[in-house]
């Protein structure tokens, strides 16, 4: 066998591995019978004194609001698990990801994604039992940035790069960005419109049934926002009247 066929099916058992990995993985995540660990990694994404200064004063119980709207969601749709996830804090992670591709294709998103993947091990600073999924916090000054680019949750390989605001204002709003990419590493999809951020209807509703339809009196949290018109909505400031659609409960394995 010459270099070439051996460098050929080395490359092909890591691939078989990885898939295999990667299937057994969505299938313990998605049965529900153990707790999920979550770790989040708290970055500075602007090299802003403010980021370090907020990042310097988190801790887990900021996080509580998340666990806790799960374990009702669970609750709700019959999930007999008392503690559906468990959300640890790492340590200020001192490297920043691979940058998304901006409008890539297809190819250069598998890329990033490989080199995500790859990082993700590389970088892992968690001291702790090894997370069921990472979610890697990147803070920027809100001072400075008056909006942030898209966060994404990846299903294969259980990650997260999430894009928040460092300060305790945005911690509502920030723990919601949080479980939308979390409930996405789990396999469920975005339920609105990528262009104008609007619900779609009858999925990113929370409740689609509802007569009168609007105002709508909860968020679906794959929806992003609640629909107030049909024209429009507004972005939640916490997680109390956030549900999880039943579409999207079946997307997670409820």
């Amino acid at each position: 066998m010459n270099f070439k066929n051996i460098r050929i099916t080395i490359l092909l058992l890591i691939l078989a591995y990885t898939g295999l990995d990667t299937f057994l993985s969505n299938a313990r995540a998605t049965n529900w019978k153990h707790p999920l660990r979550v770790v989040i990694y708290p970055i500075n994404a602007d090299g802003s004194e403010q980021a370090d200064k907020y990042i310097a004063s988190l801790h887990e119980e900021q996080f509580d609001d998340i666990e806790e709207t799960l374990q009702k969601e669970a609750t709700r749709y019959g999930v007999k698990l008392s503690t559906p996830l468990q959300i640890n804090l790492s340590k200020q992670l001192h490297a920043l990801p691979p940058p998304l591709p901006h409008n890539g294709s297809t190819l250069s998103i598998m890329r990033w994604s490989l080199s995500f993947r790859f990082w993700s091990w590389k970088e892992d600073n968690y001291e702790g039992i090894t997370p069921h999924i990472r979610a890697y916090a990147l803070f920027h000054d809100p001072k400075t940035h008056s909006s942030l680019e898209h966060s994404t949750g990846l299903k294969n390989g259980k990650i997260a790069l999430i894009k928040l605001f460092a300060n305790k204002q945005n911690t509502g709003q920030n723990n919601i960005v949080i479980l939308h990419e979390l409930l996405h590493t789990l396999g469920a999809t975005d339920k609105y419109d990528l262009r104008s951020g609007y619900p779609i209807y009858p999925d990113g509703y929370a409740e689609p049934q509802q007569k009168p339809l609007f105002p709508q009196r909860f968020t679906e949290i794959m929806g992003g926002r609640t629909p107030l018109t049909k024209t429009k909505a507004e972005i939640p400031v916490n997680l109390t009247k956030a549900i999880i659609g039943s579409k999207t409960a079946t997307e997670i394995g409820w």
